[in-house]
């Protein structure tokens, strides 16, 4: 276990390490007034940090390693470790000091430090057991506010003295909300970051500076790569450049950036650079902004061409900005301001500095500075425009104040030409007696802003011929192009027919709107009014009675989840179930199918899930809906070509894994499909993968997509979701990148952000477990069986001890026999559980067993919510590779508690568990933890392996449910299906009458069962193999 720590020092970039110590050094003595700089215990050799970083896929220039001091919080003679994975935390009682360590770390060239950081972002693991450190979550952070600053273009060349000579570099220029945004960054840095020092140095704790030095390090290298200046290296030199400043100008297209020549000539240099960059810091550090505001003509004028517009240029205060001077009354002296702080030359120079600096986007702006200083620009209706549409802009970007009118946005006029629709339909009709693809009564009209326009006022518009018109009062864009477009609308406006379904797609935006113009508003009446209504969920979708079919009891919430499912089933929209885990979208999902089918609706439905719920969802379906015809399209006797088609098209539902589905797309395409229903949609999130693709190209009248992760908080995932329930909703990839993800993943636009969820909210629906309406609905613990599928590996060792153990009992009786069935049990159990715990050869465990597959799949889940979990095994041995699995796979603590454990330390593991922060797992031999304690931070409990006894496990499951716990509490037990495991929970659920008798004697009551009723229990099955 390797977590990986970035450290900035002095203009580098440091990567360290810390890993669980062998052995702490043994104190001898009083410690020294001045310790030794010893090795941390906790160091990372640089070799394994070349590993650590190879195993992630990252490839950095190899730099020999070096020796750095890190001042670490530490108690008595040892450094605290950044987490559990790394140390127990200290006792309360133990006093903490910082103090210096020695530690290995690689000096990475500022492109390697961009690319880890890169490669860091969004994750908590670099690969199996590297953990990503605070640290470089936050180096992520700023990594992304200085590519903001490169973007932007905020920064400029310069030149610095450093021991070596005189460097060019590149420097960023921070000022108002940038400046603000450094700070507050500052304020959320881990000690980490700068921890690092040569030697003994004290650390530089000012964070605000340490941000600034790493910002420097980064904009220097992105604007040097960005204009691909990265290609020779060493010194800029005289040869074939005439002056100083044409060597700096080559120096800055070096990776080095030095600059030889004249010592007299360079500190020449420097003072012109400063000089020339003056300017920009006059701008910035002045109390007020220069403010250009854009006054409309007379109210009574015509509105034509030749209206008067005025841009007056005033002065803003930082601090109030309601506050605004003319820039003519600041310029003259003797004027008391209520701007103070500054004398008369200085505002002087702010405003001849801000118009010369304005004139390169304006060519009136430049006219006006040469008259003098002037008050203001006048301009025409089409100056105006320009001066909106384009000059606007720029002056904001460049940092100046802009006052437009109200009624312009950024995207132009707030009063646009629009068209408005209004459907008419019958009140007493439905969807059941007009079909959805009828042609309804349609009225269009074309609007601007409110007010509905006339034939005769498009054309007088068309005829103006200006960018700027006045209209009924107001001033509007006259864009030609949409003006033109609005009167073809018009023209023909009779002749646009659509239907139901079309309606409600342009209402939801799916497709685009007639003639290309923006839809303002579409309503419609009667039961397509309904329809809209229920859509944009302004009305609630109509209830819908249980199946009769169905063998079990939806809740209230449950109820309304399937009437939502049903409703967007029926009118051909794809839908995504997203409610919490444990909230039943399984049973919602089968209730759906069920009632198709009583509706004489059987065509087949396909259901795709991971290979690991496969058997849970055979069980469930033949639990709550047993009259459907059913196949598992899975395992080495699955149908193939027609045989399958011939099948699946005899069925209700079909079910079938991700990896089928990608690697027989072109079976599953074969069959004409009622519905396809996508089981862990996020399975499908990256678009470009087999299964994703095949996804989206199945064809079905309806389509469902169930997840317990809130996908619409995933931006990046939710395209390829959405484009597999309702193609085309989102555009196409590049459109979804540009028009969306960009904006809210890049900019944070809480405005497109709101635009991409009224899009998509009609199709998802997403409920929690803490929900009011919920919560009253729920019982306080919810019991489930977890089936799970063999991998190929464990199935060969199963079948190798059912070899072993059907020649010994043929010949053993008595007590040797007795023994020899509860030694079975024990080796059925560890293979079910996991191969390395069978056979003990501590190897690698990831994708080797059906359980920890299924396992890790629930608990990213459980992380995902914020929650906790306990996992109890009756095994020492496999709680301790479960603890180990966790930690490398999550990248966070987990707590391990056995019979070898101490009661101190149970004490406090329990103690650190039940703790605000405390880790997320907690890993208990039943034996150990099955009584006496309380875990009530967890609320989801699982039996990894299960004991056979009912009360035992009741017990076990006690330590979450009882007095204290504010949660619902999801129990998970987990089953090998097709194996002795599966037959003896079945037993054990037949025979519940006399659970007493299974209570008082353990798993002795197995050793009564005759061999040919032993041999019939341990019998492998060949639906216990899953396709992995």
């Amino acid at each position: 276990m390797i977590i990986l720590h970035l450290g900035f020092f002095v203009g580098n970039c440091y990567l360290w390490g810390e890993t669980p110590a062998e052995h702490f050094p043994k104190r001898r003595g009083r410690p020294p007034k001045k310790p030794k700089l010893l090795p941390s215990p906790f160091d990372v050799s640089g070799a394994k940090l070349k590993l650590a970083l190879a195993a992630g896929g990252i490839e950095i220039e190899d730099k020999a390693e070096t020796a750095m001091t890190a001042w670490l919080p530490s108690v008595a003679d040892r450094p605290v470790g950044s987490s559990l994975l790394v140390a127990p935390p200290p006792s309360a009682d133990q006093e903490l000091t910082i103090r210096p360590w020695k530690v290995t770390a690689l000096c990475l060239l500022p492109d390697d430090a961009i690319s880890f950081l890169t490669a860091c972002a969004g994750r908590r693991n670099l690969a199996p057991s590297v953990v990503i450190g605070a640290d470089i979550a936050f180096w992520v952070q700023a990594l992304r506010f200085v590519g903001s600053l490169a973007a932007r273009g905020r920064f400029l060349p310069g030149v610095k003295q450093e021991k070596k000579g005189y460097v060019a570099v590149w420097e960023p220029v921070l000022s108002g909300n940038d400046m603000e945004s450094l700070v507050a960054l500052a304020r959320s840095m881990p000690a980490s970051c700068y921890c690092l020092t040569a030697d003994n140095m004290s650390p530089d704790i000012h964070a605000p500076s340490v941000v600034f030095g790493f910002s420097a390090l980064i904009i220097d290298t992105l604007a040097r790569q960005e204009a691909g200046l990265l290609q020779g290296k060493g010194r800029a030199r005289a040869a074939g450049q005439t002056s100083m400043h044409q060597r700096w100008l080559a120096a800055l297209k070096t990776p080095s950036g030095f600059l030889l020549g004249d010592p007299a000539e360079l500190v020449k240099l420097t003072y012109q650079i400063k000089e020339w960059r003056r300017r920009v810091y006059t701008l910035s550090a002045a109390p007020y902004r220069f403010c250009f505001r854009l006054e409309e003509p007379d109210p009574v004028g015509s509105g034509s061409e030749d209206e008067t517009w005025v841009v007056r240029y005033l002065l803003q205060a930082k601090d109030d900005p309601s506050l605004l001077i003319p820039v003519l009354d600041a310029w003259k002296g003797g004027v008391k301001l209520k701007i103070t702080g500054e004398n008369l030359a200085v505002r002087r120079e702010f405003i001849l500095t801000a118009l010369g600096q304005a004139a390169c986007f304006s060519p009136q702006i430049e006219d006006s500075v040469r008259s003098g200083i002037p008050a203001g620009i006048t301009l025409n209706s089409s100056g105006a425009f320009d001066f909106l549409r384009n000059q606007a802009p720029l002056l904001k970007q460049a940092g100046f104040a802009v006052m437009l009118p109200a009624w312009w946005t950024s995207q132009g006029s707030r009063a646009r030409l629009t068209i408005t629709g209004r459907a008419v339909s019958s009140p007493f009709l439905s969807p059941g007696s007009i079909g959805l693809d009828d042609v309804v009564s349609f009225d269009w009209q074309v609007a601007l802003g409110d007010e509905v326009l006339t034939a005769e006022e498009l054309a007088a518009l068309a005829r103006l011929k200006s960018p700027l018109v006045k209209l009924r009062g107001q001033w509007v864009e006259g864009d030609a192009g949409e003006i033109k477009e609005a009167l073809n609308f018009w023209r023909k406006k009779a002749s646009h027919q659509l239907t139901a379904r079309d309606v409600v797609k342009l209402s939801l935006g799916v497709v685009k709107q007639p003639d290309n113009l923006p839809l303002r508003s579409l309503s419609a009446s009667g039961w397509l009014g309904d329809l809209l209504q229920r859509l944009q969920g302004d009305k609630p979708c109509p209830d819908l009675p249980s199946p009769l079919g169905l063998n079990g009891q939806l809740r209230p919430y449950q109820l309304r989840g399937y009437a939502w499912l049903n409703f967007l089933s029926q009118i051909g929209f794809g839908a995504c179930l997203a409610d919490d885990m444990g909230l039943g979208k399984t049973i919602q999902c089968l209730a759906v199918l069920q009632h198709r089918y009583e509706q004489g609706l059987r065509g087949p439905a396909l259901l795709i899930c991971p290979t690991s719920v496969i058997a849970n969802w055979e069980k469930e379906a033949a639990r709550f809906t047993p009259e459907l015809p059913l196949l598992v399209h899975h395992g080495p006797a699955r149908k193939k070509g027609n045989a399958f088609k011939k099948a699946a098209e005899k069925q209700a539902l079909v079910i079938s894994s991700y990896a089928l589905l990608g690697r027989e797309g072109d079976l599953f395409q074969k069959v004409q499909w009622d519905g396809v229903i996508l089981d862990e949609a996020q399975n499908i999130k990256n678009p470009l993968t087999q299964q994703a693709q095949a996804a989206r190209s199945l064809k079905a009248n309806y389509r469902i997509a169930l997840t317990g992760t809130p996908v619409e908080n995933n931006v990046g995932d939710l395209w390829s979701v959405m484009e597999f329930l309702n193609p085309g909703l989102l555009g196409n990839q590049a459109e979804f990148k540009r028009s969306f993800l960009v904006p809210i993943q890049i900019q944070h636009n809480q405005k497109v952000a709101r635009t991409l969820k009224r899009l998509t909210g009609p199709f998802i629906l997403r409920r929690l477990k803490t929900d009011r309406s919920i919560i009253q609905d729920l019982p306080d613990k919810i019991e489930s069986k977890v089936f799970c599928s063999l991998t190929q590996e464990q199935a060969s060792l199963y079948a190798a001890v059912i070899e072993e153990i059907e020649a010994a009992l043929d010949i053993s009786d008595g007590i040797q026999r007795q023994g020899l069935i509860l030694a079975a049990l024990s080796k059925f159990k560890q293979v079910c559980n996991h191969p390395a715990q069978f056979l003990k050869d501590n190897s690698e465990l990831a994708g080797r067993s059906g359980k920890l597959i299924r396992l890790t799949e629930i608990l990213e889940e459980i992380l995902a919510a914020g929650e906790r979990a306990l996992i109890f095994t009756q095994f020492a041995d496999m709680g301790r590779l479960l603890h180990r699995y966790l930690m490398e796979t999550f990248g966070y603590p987990a707590l391990f508690l056995h019979g070898g454990v101490p009661k101190k330390e149970r004490d406090q593991m329990i103690d650190l568990f039940q703790g605000e922060d405390g880790p997320p797992f907690f890993i208990l031999t039943i034996k150990a933890g099955g009584t006496g304690l309380n875990l009530t931070q967890a609320n989801h409990v699982f039996h990894f392996d299960r004991w056979w006894n009912p009360a035992v496990e009741n017990q076990a499951t006690d330590r979450v449910y009882r007095i204290g716990q504010q949660k619902n509490v999801q129990v998970y037990k987990f089953v090998c299906k097709g194996t002795i495991e599966e037959r003896i929970d079945e037993i054990i659920e037949r025979k519940l009458e006399l659970a007493e008798n299974i209570v008082g004697s353990g798993e002795s009551w197995l050793t009564k069962l005759t061999t040919a009723e032993f041999k019939q229990l341990m019998a492998l099955r060949e639906e216990a193999v899953g396709d992995w």
